[in-house]
């Protein structure tokens, strides 16, 4: 069983890995962590960052990326604003990774691609293989959709859990529009890691979408 603490750790690490050392890095990484700890956030909270950082750092192995600490700070970013009532939470987390990356010291140009990446989690493009990093990170976002039943369920109710002010015919046609949007994708994955895990994404996902489709 994942803890918050041991969770806690693992992105403190991570962060030292990526980020400058100092009392303006330290408390960055602080608010974040209290960002991620929100009350409504049933599944985008600390479990979530700590897995999407993790598997990122795993899911660069597999890929020829540029600039592997940008992806890396993108991740930590990918989900800092998150308010279900929100259309513009990805928006909102890449403002505010230029303003906190600006603070820390990091270039126009490192922060306007992490900028991009925070970007690509609002739609989860179809991957082209033509964006590695893009694909490191939306990979690492999606991992949960090819984990085990068990997990995916846990996944899935935590998410309407946050979306509970949606009334369920509602969330019906939408969540089962998203799942739809990956299941018509050509790939889910395409990163050597994950590519393994296609078979049971796609397997929970047409398992969701049936539910929400029946009577």
């Amino acid at each position: 069983m994942v803890t918050t603490s041991n969770a806690t750790g693992r992105l403190r690490a991570h962060w030292a890995a990526v980020a400058p050392r100092g009392p303006a890095s330290e408390a960055c990484l602080d608010a974040l962590l209290v960002r991620y700890a929100e009350p409504h956030r049933r599944y985008h909270g600390i479990s979530h960052v700590d897995r999407v950082v993790s598997d990122v750092v795993v899911l660069l192995g597999d890929a020829a990326v540029a600039d592997a600490g940008a992806v890396r700070m993108s991740a930590f970013f990918h989900d800092a604003v998150y308010d279900p009532r929100s259309a513009s939470n990805e928006v909102d987390s890449a403002n505010l990774a230029a303003r906190e990356l600006a603070v820390l010291g990091w270039s126009e140009q490192r922060i306007g691609q992490v900028e991009r990446l925070i970007m690509l989690t609002r739609d989860h493009p179809p991957s082209t293989g033509d964006e590695p990093g893009g694909d490191v990170l939306l990979h690492a976002d999606l991992a949960v959709l090819g984990a085990p039943a068990n997990v995916y369920q846990a996944y899935a109710s935590g998410v309407r859990g946050e979306y509970s002010h949606v009334a369920e015919c509602d969330w019906r046609v939408g969540r089962a529009a998203v799942l739809q949007h990956f299941l018509d994708q050509p790939h889910i994955y395409r990163t050597r890691t994950m590519a393994r895990h296609e078979p049971r994404a796609r397997a929970n996902l047409s398992a969701e979408l049936a539910e929400l489709r029946s009577p």
